[in-house]
């Protein structure tokens, strides 16, 4: 089955899409090496709540201890770096797909990649940090709207991954390998 211009756009664009995400988190994960202090003292903040409205019903959840602080930093940092280089893999694997139309590695690696983004801006920082240790109510170390975008835009480009493309002469699209077809 050739695929037509239209029909390799999808996967062009998944391709290009994931790489956007993998160049990001190289550059957020790039940023906290380099710049360690800066975001460093934002997660500190965060995680002792010093911050907030102090109410005495949430201030049990706060973290003091630096070490706690600093290890939850450090764990930050590596899961930024360890999804930085998986969708890096992806992208790297969708050009190598996309010459003979085989993406099931490249699809399987930026699903897992976007997942882990996913979960880092989702759980961990609108879930954890906004909701759990009330983010939400600090003026000066709120990142819920920075990390909502990222978490956005990781689920558009999960979406656009996980799609399957048209290809010629059919309405319905012949799966690529990778891809299974729709239940009817």
């Amino acid at each position: 089955m050739t695929h037509t211009g239209s029909g390799r756009a999808l996967p062009v664009a998944a391709a290009l899409l994931t790489g956007t995400v993998a160049l990001y988190m190289a550059l957020v994960a790039f940023g906290n090496i380099t710049d360690y202090g800066t975001n460093q003292q934002f997660v500190r903040h965060v995680l002792a709540m010093d911050t907030t409205f102090k109410d005495d019903d949430l201030m049990w959840r706060a973290i003091e201890s630096r070490t706690l602080q600093d290890i939850a930093y450090v764990a930050i940092i590596a899961w930024e770096t360890l999804a930085a280089l998986v969708l890096i893999t992806a992208t790297a694997l969708y050009g190598a797909g996309l010459r003979r139309m085989d993406l099931t590695r490249a699809r399987r690696a930026s699903t897992a990649g976007l997942l882990m983004t996913m979960l880092l801006f989702g759980a961990g920082f609108i879930a954890i940090g906004g909701e759990w240790f009330s983010m939400w109510q600090s003026e000066d170390w709120n990142g819920l709207d920075a990390a909502l975008r990222v978490f956005v835009l990781s689920g558009v480009v999960l979406l656009v991954v996980r799609l399957r493309p048209v290809t010629a002469g059919r309405r319905r699209s012949a799966p690529l390998r990778g891809t299974r077809p729709a239940a009817r």
